[in-house]
C-alpha cells in the first residue's frame, strides 16, 4: 500500500489526520534537522498501521526532504 502524506514537523504534537483512503495529514513534534522528523513520522505510521500491515516493511519512497511525502507500506 501507498499513501501520499502532508507532513507537519515542529507542530508540538503527533497526530495523523486521514483525509482520504490514500492521503494523510500529519503532525510531528520533531524538526527536520538530522533526519529526526522522518524517523518519528516512520514510528508514529508502524503505530498508526500496526494492526493491518506487517509494519516492519514501511519507507518513505519518496520526498525524503519535502513535506509531501509517498510512503509505502508492505
Amino acid at each position: 500500500m501507498k499513501i501520499n502524506a502532508r507532513v507537519i514537523p515542529g507542530s508540538g504534537r503527533q497526530e495523523i489526520v486521514k483525509i482520504n483512503n490514500d492521503f494523510y495529514k500529519i503532525y510531528l513534534k520533531k524538526t527536520p534537522e538530522d533526519n529526526k522528523a522522518n524517523f518519528e513520522l516512520l514510528k508514529l505510521l508502524k503505530n498508526y498501521f500496526k494492526n493491518s500491515y506487517d509494519f516492519e516493511n514501511i519507507k518513505i519512497i519518496k520526498g525524503r526532504f519535502s513535506r509531501n511525502k509517498i510512503v509505502e507500506i508492505k
